[in-house]
């Protein structure tokens, strides 16, 4: 009798120590799952094994959180703004050099927040952590960058390519480069406390962006076009527009 209740004890205590580790597992793949999104899918199907695809990423958290990275004083975003509305000024003319700029424009951020940045790969591999919702736009963007000076790139690729580089942009910049990438997947949206976007070049409470990157074209000259027929179909003047004199329209 003493020799059964030891077995059926040890029984029981094996069970609950299995079914405890099947709980915690579960619990980690949950984590994993929402901690990295897609890229959690991304990795799982590279790697073909759910165990293998979790221990890595779990490696790729362990080494993130042993890098020293910094916050962006307010100077240095500003910065960074004015050196991306510059390219994307610039991709009328030079579309290929645009997304060259855009790609060193990155490397230039990510190294002044502490990301090591010598290996692509790596660099993707630590920015998944922090952002994992927008770096595959990043090797996207390299793609293309690499496709481009092979002489095998299209406008519309380049075009694509620096909206690439632009989502990671506004990830590496939102809230001085410390937020976690929690937009819709692939878009790198980030908002500041009052609900408007960030940066000048993107839309502010609904209002065309006539400067956007992926859409170069004479801003000024069509929006002079539309504030003409305006007044002659007599239709209601945009919100807050003025004329030149400073009196509303």
């Amino acid at each position: 009798m003493t020799v059964l209740i030891v077995v059926i004890v040890v029984v029981v205590v094996l069970l609950l120590a299995g079914g405890g580790l099947v709980l915690a597992r579960r619990k980690r793949s949950e984590q994993l799952q929402e901690s990295f999104g897609p890229e959690y899918d991304r990795v799982l199907d590279r790697s073909g094994s759910k165990s293998e695809a979790e221990a890595e990423l779990a490696e790729r958290r362990k080494r993130h959180q042993q890098l020293d990275l910094r916050s962006l004083d307010p100077q240095t975003r500003e910065r960074f703004r004015g050196d991306w509305k510059q390219i994307q000024g610039e991709f009328v003319d030079d579309p290929g050099g645009a997304v060259d700029k855009a790609d060193s424009l990155v490397t230039t951020i990510m190294r002044e927040r502490g990301y090591p940045v010598d290996d692509f790969d790596q660099r993707v591999d630590d920015i998944s952590v922090e952002h994992p919702r927008v770096v595959e736009n990043y090797r996207e963007a390299r793609r293309v960058r690499d496709a481009h000076r092979n002489g095998s790139a299209e406008t519309e690729d380049l075009r694509g390519a620096v909206t690439s580089y632009r989502s990671l942009v506004d990830a590496l910049l939102d809230e001085g480069g410390n937020g976690h990438d929690g937009g819709a997947p692939g878009d790198g949206r980030h908002r500041e406390d009052d609900g408007r976007h960030r940066d000048e070049g993107r839309p502010v409470e609904g209002r065309h962006d006539e400067g956007r990157y992926d859409e170069p074209r004479g801003a000024e000259g069509e929006r002079a076009g539309q504030v003409r027929q305006e007044r002659e179909a007599g239709g209601p003047p945009a919100d807050g527009a003025h004329d030149h004199d400073g009196s509303r329209r």
